[in-house]
């Protein structure tokens, strides 16, 4: 676990991607098999340790420590990783031997509930206070030190010195500690054949529009189409095999059967996964009933039927079109659409334009119910994977401004766990302040710590780790849209909440009601 803990260490406290590369693939070219392997699981969600979660953690610190100590450093720390790692009392004896990383992994793997709070106790006996903290982040998930998924396997195609796209073209078929992959990357294996019909193909990503860089681009080198509010999809059909995929390569088919059913093609498709009544999209709450599903019942399928409306073409027939153009997969695509009959895919259509002025027009009026914007696309522009710069481009449309009041507020995760960051807001119902969305985000690191020192100084009570706030600070607070909830007080619920401006000179008398809110629903 030490070198383990190590990485951790130096990632977290690493601010910059290019130095985090260089560490992750000096990691990968220095320790053996299988522990990079199993590294390289932790750090892209390829673990799932299903009896190891906080609870756990949570007895055994408190029959070692007074549990009123463990909850006030708790409430002060924020981390309960970094509280359990620091206040574990030290064994000054001689313990068992610290466990490697493949230890930690297999043993979580095979062992029962019965007998792993010891082992468990164990493990940290034997661990300093580094190597404790990475053994629970590594138990407990989230390791929230900057790297993601991408970027690790970014690492990875470093270290063997190949594009990151055969990376993500065969990690499907890639299981942990990925003994087979790094063989082939260090030169003493073969590549690893996927041998998966209907295989992922990494997808292309956009970059969101400045519209100052419009005055770089040209109207006639763009096509444009909606950009619809659901989750990007992937549809892949090959030799009697249909699998749908979320846009980072994870197969979702079984939690979409309504999708998957009645296939007879063969091809790749790009599109976006949409709740779709009468041919109308519905708002993005309606789909999240579905996601994050493994299977769906009869009535949840009946209630929020999905659909794919299509972006793109990848693969037709076994041809690979992804070095053509746009316009060209474009043409193929519409051509596919016309010749194949499917109930729950459909063509996403083009937005004819000739000037950009005309196409602000229409992104500010023009967009049906389900549209959060637009998308910009080379018609020159390959199909390439990642996010390739000057090729594609999201241009959203302005969020939605409210004034609320700052009613509660909870310490962060990692680096922020040392400050009040996580801020739940409200609006007026006649004399009363209801809660309407919670952000964590929008603020400069400099507002953060003088929105912390504010939350110190007007704490009026507490509820474990949330802090009530004395009802005196205005935030303006920029949303993408919003829904009737029956889980929230207020019967609404925000889509990305976060704040745009801190309205220091603003009485919260001021502030929005209710109603203001309520004109803002969709129709």
């Amino acid at each position: 676990m030490k070198r383990f803990a190590d990485l951790l260490d130096s990632l977290a406290y690493q601010p910059q991607r290019n130095a985090k590369l260089r560490l992750l693939a000096d990691h990968f070219a220095r320790v053996p098999d299988p522990e990079r392997g199993y590294a390289l699981a932790a750090l892209t969600g390829g673990l799932d340790f299903a009896l190891a979660k906080a609870g756990l953690i949570r007895g055994l610190v408190t029959e070692r420590v007074d549990p009123v100590l463990f909850e006030l450093s708790y409430d002060y720390v924020g981390d309960l990783a970094e509280t359990a790692s620091l206040i574990w009392p030290e064994r000054t004896e001689a313990g068992n031997a610290a466990p490697t990383l493949r230890d930690v992994v297999e043993t979580l793997n095979s062992t029962g509930k019965a007998n792993l709070p010891g082992i468990v106790a164990g493990w940290l006996d034997a661990l300093d206070a580094d190597g404790r903290w990475a053994l629970i982040k590594l138990m407990t998930g989230g390791l929230r030190i900057g790297v993601s998924a991408r970027l690790a396997k970014t690492a990875v195609a470093q270290f063997g010195n190949v594009d990151i796209a055969e990376i993500e073209e065969l990690w499907h078929a890639l299981e942990p500690p990925y003994e087979d992959l790094f063989a082939w990357l260090s030169g003493s294996g073969p590549k690893p054949d996927p041998n998966l019909a209907a295989a992922f193909r990494p997808v292309m990503l956009a970059h969101p529009l400045d519209e100052q860089d419009l005055e770089k681009l040209s109207p006639s080198d763009f096509l444009a189409e909606w950009k619809w509010d659901g989750a990007r999809v992937q549809i892949a059909a090959d030799g009697g095999r249909v699998r749908l995929y979320t846009r980072s390569g994870d197969e979702v088919s079984g939690a979409f059967p309504e999708i998957v059913e009645g296939v007879d093609f063969q091809a790749t498709l790009d599109g976006e996964l949409l709740v779709m009544r009468d041919g109308l999209v519905a708002p993005f709450g309606d789909l999240q009933r579905r996601l994050n599903r493994k299977s769906v019942g009869p009535k949840l399928r009946a209630d929020f039927p999905c659909a794919v409306r299509l972006y793109d073409i990848l693969l037709d027939a076994g041809e690979d079109l992804r070095s053509l153009p746009f316009q060209a997969r474009r043409d193929r695509l519409e051509a596919w659409v016309e010749r194949i009959s499917h109930p729950r895919l459909d063509l996403s259509p083009t937005v004819p334009f000739s000037s950009w002025d005309e196409l602000a027009c229409l992104r500010r009026d023009g967009a049906e119910p389900g549209v959060e914007g637009l998308m910009l696309k080379r018609a020159d522009s390959a199909y390439m994977p990642g996010r390739p710069k000057g090729l594609w481009f999201k241009w959203k449309r302005d969020p939605a401004l409210i004034d609320a009041v700052v009613m509660y507020a909870q310490r962060g995760h990692g680096k922020r766990s040392s400050f009040y960051s996580d801020y739940t807001f409200g609006v007026w119902r006649g004399d009363e302040l209801v809660p309407v969305g919670k952000a964590y985000f929008g603020f400069t690191d400099a507002e953060l710590r003088e929105l912390d020192r504010w939350v110190r100084a007007n704490t009026v009570n507490r509820f474990g780790p949330v802090r009530e706030v004395e009802k005196s600070l205005v935030v303006e607070v920029a949303f993408e849209g919003l829904q009737r909830s029956t889980r929230h007080k207020s019967g609404l619920a925000m889509r990305f909440p976060r704040f745009s401006r801190i309205r220091w000179d603003k009485p919260v008398e001021e502030a929005d009601v209710i109603e203001n809110l309520e004109a803002l629903l969709p129709r």
